[in-house]
C-alpha cells in the first residue's frame, strides 16, 4: 500500500496542470528544483534587457532633442550673418552716417598704394 503511495505522488508530480500551476505546488516540482540558477539568470538577463532598451530609447529622444536644438542654433546664426552682412554694406553705412549728420564723406578718388622703395638700388 506505501509503494503504491509513493509511486502515485511520483506520477501526480510529474504531470504539470493548471491546479498545480495556480496553487504554487509547481514551484516545488522537481524540475523547477534542479534548473532554479538557470531560471533566475533567465530573469535577471530580461531585467537587464528591458533596462538596456529603456536606457537606449530615452538617449534616442535626447539625440533627436538635441539635433532640433542645433538646426535652430543653426538657423539662427545664419539670420544673424545675413543681418550683419546687410548693416555693413557700404551704402547702408552711407545711409547711417548721412542721418547722423556727421562729417565724414565717401571717398571721390579710389585708394592708391603707397610703395616702399628699397634702399639697394
Amino acid at each position: 500500500m506505501e509503494q503504491q503511495d509513493t509511486t502515485s505522488q511520483q506520477q501526480g508530480s510529474s504531470h504539470i496542470t493548471l491546479k498545480s500551476i495556480l496553487g504554487g505546488d509547481i514551484l516545488a516540482h522537481s524540475f523547477l528544483k534542479r534548473q532554479a540558477n538557470l531560471l533566475i539568470l533567465i530573469v535577471i538577463l530580461t531585467i537587464l534587457y528591458i533596462d538596456n532598451r529603456y536606457s537606449s530609447q530615452q538617449e534616442l529622444i535626447e539625440i533627436d532633442r538635441l539635433k532640433k536644438e542645433l538646426t535652430d542654433i543653426k538657423y539662427d546664426a545664419l539670420t544673424i550673418s545675413s543681418e550683419l552682412t546687410e548693416r555693413s554694406r557700404q551704402s547702408r553705412i552711407e545711409e547711417y552716417i548721412a542721418t547722423e549728420g556727421t562729417p565724414l564723406q565717401t571717398a571721390a578718388t579710389p585708394p592708391y598704394l603707397i610703395k616702399k622703395e628699397d634702399e639697394k638700388k
